[in-house]
């Protein structure tokens, strides 16, 4: 029998606006290629940058939050196995999957661990370092609940599944770690040498509040760089800018915002350097990826770089302070030998990140689950008390804005 997976997700992907949108892709394609029938639900509005989803044989289907109409249609649909896009959407529905779908299993695709994402906001903006305390936050509540309630959460960065095992003890049986997946690769006779390329770059969606940070770091940091290489242009792309995004545009010293890029590849491959001083952050970062893909250098923070370094090889500099990150800009975009060593290291990291990226592991752990699921979740003990009544507490608060929202129909 056909095994059918129902992904419910926060938005419709948009593989062409965020990484998160061409990472839930990834996945589907990692079930598809084994035969399973896959749907997609979400209460999201659909866009014109959605992905046509029809295209993959995908049937989509628009759900309401907080509305029992959702119980028909998973009694109908009947998945065995269900992924919720983010611990958000898996509060909002997991416990009517349980009720109405007992039997399938629950994956989880954190994205990233927010709650970390968020402590290193906090701290960012109080001039702070990160202290161990402000893990340990309602957020991070939230989310590791979520986990404990999933039968099973794909973690996307080596730095993450370290947290979450040795500092939050959770047990490894509810996670796997499935980093991103290569972007495909533009062939060496199509990308433009040094000397064909120009400008700075970067690129990220900006309702992703370390994108936003980043280009105010690089407004700041920019005119050190500009004085120095007064020819040279720093690009801004990215997707939904909003009116403060704009007005950071100054053509006049070379600093210019873009807006949407078509093609993040196809863009990104015209350029000398990626320019990424990302103040905070968690999981892997997209734009990376497809710097390795056009072999574009990189000159970012450590925190950009976690969870995409292997053994040391990084393709261009990362650095701690303004002073170091704007040498090595220069250094970068002016001195060919430097760009060609880092397009070098760049590579091997490419070949690096292919031997790790085992795409049948995921499949390779659900499936013993899915054949023992009774034994798995009496293991997860912490998760059986989450699922008793006294802890749901997102049913109930869903169950009175029904009610609430019945009374007004």
């Amino acid at each position: 029998m056909e095994n059918r997976l129902l992904v419910i997700g926060l938005v419709w992907p948009e593989p062409d606006s965020s990484a998160a949108g061409w990472r839930i892709l990834q996945l589907i394609e990692i079930f598809r290629e084994q035969g399973f029938e896959i749907h997609f639900a979400s209460a999201a509005s659909k866009s014109e940058h959605s992905y046509p989803l029809e295209k993959l044989g995908i049937q989509g289907q628009a759900i309401l939050l907080n509305d029992d109409s959702f119980d028909a249609y998973v009694r109908d649909l009947k998945p065995d196995y269900v992924m919720f896009d983010r611990f958000m959407v898996e509060e909002q529905y997991s416990w009517r999957i349980r009720e109405n779908c007992p039997q399938a299993i629950h994956i989880l695709d954190t994205e990233d661990l927010h709650f970390l994402r968020q402590a290193r906001q906090d701290a960012f903006k109080k001039g702070k370092e990160l202290d161990e305390l402000s893990l340990y936050s309602d957020l991070a509540k939230r989310e590791i609940a979520s986990i404990y309630r999933s039968d099973l959460s794909i973690i996307i960065s080596a730095y993450e599944m370290t947290l979450l095992i040795q500092q939050f003890h959770i047990p490894e049986s509810l996670l796997v770690y499935l980093p991103l997946l290569n972007r495909d690769y533009i062939p060496d006779n199509e990308l433009p040498s040094f000397e064909e390329r120009k400008d700075f770059m970067f690129i990220g969606n900006f309702i992703h509040e370390p994108n936003w940070r980043t280009v105010l770091e690089l407004k700041r940091i920019w005119p050190s760089i500009r004085k120095r290489l007064p020819q040279a242009e720093l690009h801004i792309y990215g997707a939904y800018p909003s009116q403060k995004v704009w007005e950071l545009n100054k053509p006049s010293s070379g600093f210019i915002i873009k807006g949407r890029a078509e093609s993040a590849l196809e863009t990104m491959k015209g350029y000398r350097v990626l320019l990424a001083p990302i103040p905070f952050g968690a999981g892997q970062k997209g734009k990376f990826m497809d710097a390795l893909a056009t072999q574009t250098p990189i000159v970012t923070s450590a925190i950009g770089a976690e969870g995409m370094l292997i053994e040391g090889n990084w393709p261009g500099f990362i650095c701690k302070e303004d002073d170091e990150f704007v040498e090595r800009s220069i250094e970068l975009y002016s001195q060919v030998d430097t760009w060609r060593s880092a397009q070098d290291r760049g590579q091997h990291l490419s070949e690096l990140w292919k031997a790790k990226q085992d795409k049948k592991q995921l499949l390779n752990v659900l499936l013993p689950i899915k054949d023992n699921l009774e034994i798995h979740r009496a293991r997860n003990f912490v998760g059986q008390i989450l699922w008793s009544n006294q802890f749901a507490a997102s049913k109930y608060m869903s169950l009175w804005i029904e009610a609430k929202n019945g009374k007004k129909k």
